[in-house]
């Protein structure tokens, strides 16, 4: 058996083992908590996606959306990219899912739009369940969500509301007023009829009298 320093093989093994001990663990703990913050973000966009399911125009909706490129952008160890196929198929289907968005139809093809969206929405739920690791079908995702009514028609009014108001300002509309009257103050219109008077009568004779009275004392 080789000896160095006095020592055997086995004895250098051993303390080498006793000093790489606590650095493999120190990294080995690093890696966890790496992977561990790594997947809450995914949780955390896709839990805010799938809350807002119904609600696709919130702020929360539309800030998780934007997020979805960073977080499953996929991990760089040793300056290697290195992104996996679920990862991938999330990216793939945010593309497709925002090409879409970006892409409007005219009114008359609204209908078509809106069935095309939750398609391509739900495909992207789909593909980060599968990377996450959740079990959902494509009819939970799609049809599992709930809405009251009384959401529904504050959001279709706050979109007609937006909709009149930028139409109002660009100049598309007119804004219709029907006036019906105006108030009226006897006193004040009599005092107007005499007001007048006395100016027709100062320019025909070509006097004008002025009537100082007292000031009341307080």
């Amino acid at each position: 058996m080789a000896q160095i320093l006095n020592l055997e093989l086995k004895d250098w093994a051993t303390i080498v083992a006793a000093l790489m001990g606590p650095i493999l663990a120190v990294q080995a703990q690093k890696l966890v908590e790496r992977f561990r913050e790594h997947r809450n973000r995914k949780n955390k966009v896709f839990e805010q996606l799938m809350a807002t399911r119904s609600a696709r125009v919130s702020p929360d909706h539309v800030r998780a959306l934007n997020m979805i490129d960073l977080v499953f952008y996929g991990e760089k160890t040793v300056g290697i990219q290195r992104r996996s196929k679920t990862e991938q198929s999330v990216l793939n289907a945010w593309k497709e899912y925002l090409d879409h968005l970006n892409n409007k139809l005219g009114e008359d093809q609204a209908q078509l739009w809106m069935t095309t969206g939750d398609e391509l929405f739900t495909n992207l739920l789909y593909a980060m369940a599968e990377d996450i690791g959740f079990k959902f079908d494509r009819v939970q995702l799609k049809r599992g969500s709930y809405s009251p009514i009384a959401h529904v028609d504050f959001e279709a009014e706050q979109a007609e509301l937006r909709r009149a108001t930028l139409s109002l300002i660009t100049g598309k509309h007119a804004l219709k007023m029907d006036v019906i009257g105006f108030p009226f103050d006897e006193d004040a219109a009599e005092a107007h009829k005499k007001a007048v008077q006395n100016v027709g009568n100062a320019l025909e004779t070509g006097k004008f009298r002025v009537q100082l009275l007292p000031q009341e004392q307080e």
